[in-house]
């Protein structure tokens, strides 16, 4: 059994108008069937519109299906009874850090989930000190948050969410509001996370970060138009062009070099020029 099994997902927003009246509105999901194995690293691509943000709020409760299910370690996240399990075992990172901060001091803020499930106060230091230690921030752990930069914050919301101890992180384009540098140590901590175990779902528009997970889910009007691996992904140009993406810049790069099709980041690009200077 998949950790994640989203079957015949529909999820259809209400129109209100000016006089009250509800009218059923489009479809931002419309039938996706998908499963996400533990431990994996899957990405969710698509154009503006296509359904990635709904997508991943169904992962943990925060959007309930209008019909369809989607069921995490076995529970639907439609039965309230089991919403706060799903929450333990689903964490979730969005694309503005400052709506995700609710505390003015950086460890008082990556413990606020911890205590909120009732965990020791010894334990809770223990997860506030590790996550921070994981993300590169525990030096900061002391300083107000409004002194810290946009990559800063997002690093400090990640430690909230690994501080839960969650099997799975879903990553609504976390890197949006960053400067490259930011997005870069972004991912590296985020590929980090998945090399230790946790299942990761990543929504991004930036096509060199999908191209970094182990494989790629392509949305378009709320329906599944591929599910790849990133190589035979971005092989397939009539594809990229019917879903209205791009290539990656790294991707573009590569064949231009004619190098292997593996070279998904720039350190595998780098690892093999230096290969081919020897």
């Amino acid at each position: 059994m998949a950790f994640i099994e989203i079957r015949d997902l529909v999820v259809q927003f209400t129109r209100i108008s000016e006089d009250g009246s509800e009218t059923a509105g489009k479809k931002a999901i419309d039938g996706i069937d998908l499963d996400v194995e533990k431990g994996s690293f899957v990405a969710v691509i698509g154009m503006n519109g296509s359904g990635k943000s709904t997508l991943a709020k169904c992962l943990n409760g925060l959007i309930i299906p209008t019909s369809g299910k989607v069921l995490v370690d076995g529970m639907d996240t439609s039965d309230d009874s089991h919403i706060w399990d799903i929450r333990r075992r689903i964490g979730m990172v969005f694309q503005n850090p400052d709506n995700q901060i609710v505390s003015s001091i950086v460890e008082d803020d990556v413990a606020f989930g911890p205590e909120n499930l009732g965990i020791p106060p010894e334990e809770i230091r223990e997860r506030v000190d590790n996550a921070l230690k994981e993300v590169g921030m525990y030096e900061n752990r002391l300083k107000g948050a409004h002194m810290l930069s946009g990559g800063q914050k997002q690093r400090i919301a990640i430690a909230g969410a690994v501080a839960m101890k969650p099997q799975c992180i879903v990553f609504d384009e976390p890197t949006a509001m960053l400067d490259p540098k930011g997005r870069e140590s972004v991912m590296r901590i985020i590929r980090q996370l998945n090399s230790e175990g946790i299942t990761t779902i990543l929504i991004t528009h930036f096509m060199n970060e999908a191209a970094q997970a182990d494989r790629i889910v392509v949305l378009g009007k709320g329906k599944v138009l591929a599910d790849r691996t990133p190589d035979r992904l971005f092989s397939d140009m009539e594809l990229i062009d019917r879903a209205g993406l791009e290539l990656p810049p790294l991707i573009e790069l590569r064949e231009v070099l004619g190098l292997s099709d593996s070279i998904m980041t720039v350190e595998d690009m780098i690892s093999e020029l230096k290969k081919q200077c020897r």
